[in-house]
């Protein structure tokens, strides 16, 4: 149950501070900017792996726990479990978002969700599942037991979440994960909604790809 619990509370502070910031820091003379928000994702998993990471993996996300699945780092078991835990953490985290964001009379259509107004379903698939591919296969090289850096690997796979979410914040939102998408977009509702797929599918084909990318340039061995 600890192992899942830390996906659970992982997952949530991913989704809070991340989203959090969204909706709540980046509004008015508060207001932080794209690199703050691709700072607050990149940090929230950097201090989460770092905490929780050592319990669990420090997976947080539905595509890093598939391609761990894929590439027998994770039983299946526990792989479906964790994906569950995820879901639930952004969920919760979510709801806390929104209930936040009411009480400073801010929009409760507005918590952090993902969308792509300015491109269409085509390029938003290529866009998620082309970062996610990024972003896991760098998870997957600097954990291996042959070309990893246990104590740095944090930190790596946090800068990297950020700079793929700066790349693309105007294109998708920069996602990258399923459960990240899922917790906004049931409770927004409206296009964010209609478009989860995209942002369900794209990064477990992406993370799909990165394990096999992975086990090629010796992931595994």
């Amino acid at each position: 149950m600890r192992k899942y619990f830390a996906e659970f509370i992982g997952t949530f502070v991913l989704v809070f501070v991340g989203t959090g910031t969204v909706a709540i820091a980046n509004t008015g003379s508060t207001a932080v900017g794209f690199i703050g928000i691709a700072l607050a994702f990149g940090l929230a998993v950097t201090i989460m792996a770092y905490a929780v990471g050592g319990i669990s993996g420090g997976h947080f996300n539905p595509a890093v726990s598939l391609a761990m699945m894929i590439n027998q780092r994770l039983d299946i078991k526990d792989g479906l479990f964790y994906i569950v835990s995820q879901f639930l953490g952004a969920t919760v985290a979510s709801f806390v978002v929104k209930d936040f964001a009411s009480s400073l009379k801010l929009p409760s259509t507005s918590l952090g969700q993902t969308d792509f107004p300015n491109i269409s379903a085509g390029q938003a698939f290529l866009v998620e599942a082309l970062i996610t591919f990024l972003f896991i296969f760098v998870i997957l090289m600097v954990t291996s037991d042959k070309f990893g850096t246990p104590t740095l690997a944090p930190l790596a796979i946090g800068v990297t979440l950020a700079l793929l979410i700066m790349v693309t914040l105007n294109l998708t939102g920069g996602s990258l994960n399923p459960a990240r998408s899922f917790g906004p977009a049931i409770l927004a509702g409206g296009s964010a909604l209609s478009h989860y797929w995209v942002y369900f599918l794209a990064p477990l084909v992406g993370g799909v790809i990165a394990a096999f990318v992975g086990q090629f340039m010796g992931s595994e061995e």
